[in-house]
């Protein structure tokens, strides 16, 4: 095993009445310790079922999913998930919405401690001062900030996330890509980002992966290096419109619009 995730030969399908719809072909990838992969391809390519697959809540029907070494084969607590819907309890308090996670997953921590990591991660995102608020008190950007303080605030190895910005309005989704960042600087995690935004994968991520059309298999891989902190005018660079070019031309092989042998621009 070289990658802190390992998905080696998955295959899925789903069981409809109409019989087997198959959603993911042979599949295999490996997402280094520490590292942040998106992924995109056309909807309904499997991208979620992939999530699932590593956070343990599905077995694939063929195929295995590695986690530090070890098979998964049932939801781990060494994950946090966030998706695009926040899902905060309304009668809990942000403060109290935030520290859930540290009530199912065990933890040495005590009382104290607890309320104290999640105050931490509350004013690493901008919402110190709010912990007090209820969720409908707070903006759909501010709730989205909490949602990924609860997916941390247990110092999970891994954190996916699935369209967790796709909601959001195009200012507040930008500002939420550095917060980010700030994040993981602060919390190191490995992650795992499900998105229909190129120009977020290549802001976000260390590496993108395309998805091909159903049964999806990774169709592309592209590697994005690092020069340091990144800043919202790396998306006006030449090398990002490259990138970007390519993965919309990658995209339109995989929804079958465009053929395999296209010119990809690289």
């Amino acid at each position: 095993m070289t990658g802190l995730i390992e998905i080696r030969n998955v295959t899925h399908a789903y069981v409809t009445d109409t019989g087997p719809l198959p959603v993911l072909n042979d599949l295999s990838l490996s997402i280094p310790e520490g590292g942040f992969v998106a992924v995109v391809g056309p909807s309904g390519c499997g991208k979620s079922t992939l999530t699932r697959l590593i956070a343990g809540l599905m077995k694939p029907d063929r195929g295995k999913v590695w986690l530090h070494g070890d098979i998964v084969t049932s939801p781990r607590s060494t994950v946090g998930m966030a998706f695009q819907n926040p899902v905060l309890l309304e009668w809990r308090s942000i403060l109290k919405n935030v520290m859930l996670p540290l009530e199912i997953v065990p933890t040495r921590l005590t009382r104290r401690e607890q309320e104290d990591r999640a105050r931490k991660l509350l004013a690493l995102v901008g919402l110190e001062g709010f912990e007090d608020k209820r969720p409908s008190e707070l903006s759909g950007g501010m709730r989205q900030r909490a949602s990924l303080c609860r997916a941390l605030v247990h110092q999970p190895e891994v954190l996916i996330l699935d369209e967790p910005f796709g909601a959001l309005d195009a200012f507040t989704r930008e500002d939420l890509w550095m917060t980010m960042h700030n994040l993981k600087a602060e919390e190191p995690f490995t992650g795992v980002m499900i998105t229909h935004d190129l120009r977020e994968s290549i802001f976000l991520a260390d590496q993108v992966i395309v998805l091909s059309g159903r049964p999806a298999t990774a169709q592309h891989v592209m590697d994005i290096p690092s020069a340091g902190p990144r800043v919202l005018d790396d998306l006006y660079t030449p090398e990002a419109a490259d990138r970007l070019n390519v993965l919309r031309r990658q995209i339109e092989i995989a929804q079958g619009r465009a053929p395999a042998n296209a010119e990809t621009g690289e």
